[in-house]
């Protein structure tokens, strides 16, 4: 992606990748799909280390102290043994940080590919996926962010991730739930049992097969018992309140399912494609209401566009 670039146009890149989700329910840490909203980055030589930002959470994108792309970036090249030049970072962001919808994958994936850029490394597209994985933890999130489209991975040693990219078949339709509080993974990781029944790993390989075979032959119609996952969400709904209520609502208006976006706390809602958006919107809205729960409401779909770049001269 970055190999063939020229070194008069090292100067500045631009980078756009795409909110993700993960899990999907029974895919615990090994699927994950590309949401049709960005992070979208500009970024020069400078003299010096800026962050300008606008659009969500601008104040946690523009704070350059701790800032996770910039941090990626510098501990990329120091490895590396290559010189950090300064960079002047300019932030647009459509992606809810700390929500479940693979903020700290994007921002790990845009400091590595900075690093790539100016750092002249001739890394492969499986190296930057696998490197941000190993930062990650797990593969979902960095694979369908660069990617696109919906992911299959599984981490194979410390840094190298196996990713089958699938192409889901037809329209998928998704509303996506998104409360004010944030939660970070660890906190949500350590509310799950150390040991599972054989029934319950059974179920959710079943489950996890079947929701592949939903997106690959474009079955919308088997959603309602492939989402359903019995691994990490029965645990976190105590941290998630959304989920068991959004969940009461499969099969109404058009409503497949609900799974945890991710980690959480925000929740992924699948929809028919015959169904009326407006109308769904409405109907979740008076039942968070009548819940005393509050989420924002964002109409997304799953996209094939994974990580993109340009190049320009200064």
């Amino acid at each position: 992606m970055f190999s063939k670039t020229s070194n008069s146009k090292r100067s500045r890149l631009r980078l756009s990748l795409p909110g993700t989700s993960a899990n999907l329910g029974p895919a615990f840490d090994a699927a994950a799909l590309a949401m049709d909203f960005y992070i979208e980055l500009d970024a020069r030589a400078a003299e010096e280390f800026s962050v300008a930002a606008t659009g969500r959470d601008r104040e946690i994108c523009g704070k350059l102290q701790d800032h996770l792309i910039l941090n990626t970036y510098r501990e990329v090249l120091q490895a590396a043994g290559r010189a950090i030049t300064p960079l002047a970072l300019r932030i647009t962001n459509d992606i809810p940080i700390g929500k479940g919808c693979g903020s700290s994958a994007a921002a790990r994936l845009a400091g590595i590919a900075l690093a790539v850029h100016f750092g002249r490394l001739r890394w492969t597209d499986a190296q930057i996926v696998g490197e941000a994985s190993r930062r990650e933890h797990h593969p979902d999130n960095a694979s369908a962010c660069w990617m696109g489209g919906l992911t299959v991975a599984r981490m194979v040693g410390q840094s190298e991730a196996q990713v089958a990219s699938v192409r889901p078949k037809g329209k998928w339709p998704l509303l996506l739930a998104v409360p004010e509080q944030s939660l970070s993974t660890e906190e949500a990781r350590r509310v799950l049992p150390a040991q599972y029944s054989r029934a319950d790993a059974v179920t959710n390989v079943q489950n996890s097969m079947l929701l592949l075979a939903a997106f690959t032959q474009g079955r919308p119609d088997l959603l309602s018992a492939a989402l359903e996952d019995r691994i990490h969400q029965p645990y976190r709904a105590t941290l998630c309140p959304l989920l068991p209520r959004l969940q009461e609502l499969k099969g109404k208006d058009g409503m497949l399912g609900a799974t945890l976006s991710g980690a959480g706390p925000s929740v992924l809602i699948f929809l028919d494609p015959r169904a009326s958006l407006q109308k769904v919107r409405k109907v979740v809205a008076a039942h968070l209401l009548q819940c005393r729960l509050a989420a924002e409401l964002l109409t997304t779909s799953i996209t094939l566009r994974g990580a993109r770049a340009s190049f320009a001269r200064q």
